[in-house]
């Protein structure tokens, strides 16, 4: 499933004659990635890209390295290095060239699927037959893998709450060796997911955003 077709897309190559880059801007691109960086991982949005750059915004404020990685949802990386930067938006450069179609059409090796945050958070999952404390090993929009001691069979509804984690419903997908495949009755929005994200491994992102806004 493609979670990013909300966004409606559009990979269109514009050419500005008043553009001094040396490649042409592909202007529309709305697509949801993933900034890797010290600080953690956060979701952005590509707005446009070109073979020697790219220009993103986030939820909140910016990560402070000036070079981190971009991910897309089918995995591959790309070292980028931020040019300039206003308020909530940003433009970076690529280490080197890409194939700008490859990375539009973002060609796919595996199924395709939702972009996952390897980040912690620590959670309590309960049903009305056992309940224990859990952590998440990565998180989606629409799911989660979480460690867990306590026993849940596949196809179980449970309650999953946290500190900063709203209350939600989840059915157990599949479980092993201690670690449950977890998928939530109701989905974040990008916009939850991201600051969710920001709360727990940077909170100071969310007060720069807020001062920015």
């Amino acid at each position: 499933m493609d979670y990013s077709s909300g966004f409606g897309a559009d990979s269109k190559p514009v050419h500005d004659p008043t553009e001094q880059r040396g490649a042409p801007r592909y202007t529309s691109l709305i697509r949801s990635a993933k900034l890797v960086c010290g600080q953690g991982e956060f979701l952005c949005v590509i707005r446009d890209v070109s073979a020697t750059g790219v220009s993103l915004r986030t939820f909140h404020a910016l990560p402070e390295e000036r070079t981190i990685a971009l991910e897309l949802q089918n995995g591959e990386t790309y070292e980028i290095k931020e040019i300039r930067r206003s308020g909530l938006e940003a433009s970076y450069q690529f280490d080197r060239p890409v194939t700008v179609e490859r990375l539009i059409h973002e060609t796919w090796n595996f199924p395709k699927r939702q972009l996952r945050l390897n980040i912690a958070i620590p959670l309590e999952l309960s049903s009305l037959s056992d309940h224990g404390e859990a952590e998440t090993v990565n998180l989606s929009q629409q799911g989660a893998r979480v460690a867990c001691d306590a026993s849940f069979a596949i196809d179980q509804t449970i309650r999953v709450t946290g500190p900063n984690f709203p209350e939600t419903r989840a059915k157990v997908r599949w479980r092993k060796d201690g670690h449950y495949g977890l998928v939530f009755e109701n989905t974040f929005s990008l916009r939850e997911f991201s600051l969710m994200a920001a709360a727990v491994q940077c909170p100071a992102m969310l007060e720069e955003a807020s001062n920015a806004a």
